[in-house]
């Protein structure tokens, strides 16, 4: 735990807000809950944002100074908001993380918390009772990343499936890089023909930012190969967000509003979102500063409850991973934003969309996967408006759900 300011005087925050240039190191108690350590590092980001960068910059020092990185999960989240701090004021450089370490943080995130593979199964089951029978098979998936999502729903379908009379599955992944598509593609390939499925994988390229305001994208049907026969289904797991701007012109989702009116059109048999439950999306500083710390604290919680602070997996998960997705907030303007569930959902009724609700069966399976792989009694999964809301204690973090 980090050691706290004794409130002599001014306190803890005008220890921060006024530091003394002649003694540079952190006293002891600067912290003493996790309560005094949102408020300093909402007052470090108070003098960024009103331009006070000495001020500032002694004020984080100070902060990341005092905080372990083999401390608990307060100790960890303000050494990522310092740092991110930093890059904003541009007293260090943007993390740039090569791809392999951005991949191996991806599947260690997978592994410690139920978050994505919560969304990929819940999705999956979505995708599965949908397709039931249906013999030709088109997934559109959005943003494939590894394809982690997709073995288990092609396990499940073989299981499901005559030996000898196979369905037809065809996945048209989109990326922004050709190569890890197709790297993508030959491992799900392999894997379908050991399953003795039929099977084809599409790559379809997407720009590097189609969240930048610089960037425009349009999606079309005639991006893709359409067969009559076939039976579509749409996933947007951890996409729609991306298609956030922010324009003086307009509300920040004209461009999400044309893209799912666009997905409409083609008439899926379901359409899968997943996406994290916060609001990233506000032009102000100071609003995404605090809706990203309190959304990270509790994530960064939920990590604590898995492994020990000295875990290595544990650090390049939150350090990679994590402190990319922190920085993309908080370290600069324009970025991509987040918003909560309650504008998915609305987005998607705008569009023309339905709420499926999920089966018995899909509640019962969700359920089982937290209580038999993250049995920690922080973890919250509930059922809102035929959304299913996964969260750490109060605070909700993942909402899926399925339309049509």
């Amino acid at each position: 735990m980090l050691s706290s300011l004794k409130n002599d005087g001014g306190g803890a925050q005008d220890t921060l807000l006024h530091p003394d240039p002649h003694h540079p190191n952190p006293q002891p108690d600067l912290i003493s809950s996790t309560v005094n350590a949102r408020q300093l590092l909402i007052s470090c980001a108070e003098l960024v944002h009103c331009g006070d960068l000495p001020a500032a910059e002694r004020a984080i020092s100070i902060l990341a100074a005092a905080a372990s990185p083999y401390g608990d999960s307060i100790d960890r989240l303000i050494r990522q908001f310092c740092r991110v701090l930093s890059v904003r004021i541009g007293r260090v450089s943007p993390s740039a993380a090569s791809s392999g370490s951005l991949q191996s943080s991806y599947l260690l995130f997978n592994q410690m918390t139920p978050f994505l593979r919560f969304s990929h199964l819940t999705a999956n089951q979505a995708i599965l009772e949908a397709v039931d029978g249906h013999r030709h098979i088109h997934i559109l998936d959005f943003d494939t990343y590894y394809g982690l999502q997709w073995p288990p729903l092609l396990q499940a379908i073989a299981d499901r499936s005559d030996p000898g009379d196979p369905p037809f599955i065809r996945i048209s992944g989109t990326g922004s890089s050709l190569e890890a598509l197709q790297r993508t593609g030959d491992r799900l390939r392999n894997f379908a023909r050991s399953l003795g499925l039929e099977f084809q994988f599409h790559p379809l390229l997407l720009p590097p930012s189609i969240h930048s305001t610089n960037t425009s994208y349009n999606f079309t049907p005639s991006c893709l190969q359409f067969h009559p026969s076939e039976t579509l289904v749409v996933n947007c797991v951890l996409f729609l967000h991306k298609l956030q701007r922010e324009d003086s012109n307009d509300d920040g989702s004209r461009k999400l509003q044309a893209f799912l009116r666009t997905i409409r059109v083609m008439n899926p048999s379901v359409v899968t979102v997943a996406e994290r439950e916060t609001v990233h999306s506000s032009r102000s500083f100071m609003q995404r500063f605090v809706e990203a710390l309190d959304y990270y604290m509790a994530v960064f919680e939920a990590l604590e409850a898995t492994l020990p602070p000295t875990s290595e997996e544990r650090m390049a998960v939150e350090q990679v991973w994590l402190g990319r997705e922190i920085e993309s907030i908080v370290g600069g303007e324009g970025d991509g934003r987040r918003e909560r569930y309650e504008r998915w959902d609305s987005l998607m009724r705008d569009a023309g969309f339905s709420s499926l609700a999920p089966s018995t069966f899909a509640v019962s399976q969700a359920r089982l996967l937290l209580r038999l792989h993250y049995p920690s009694e922080g973890y919250q999964l509930q059922l809102v408006r035929d959304s299913f809301l996964l969260g750490w204690h109060n605070r909700h973090l993942f909402s899926v759900s399925s339309w049509h």
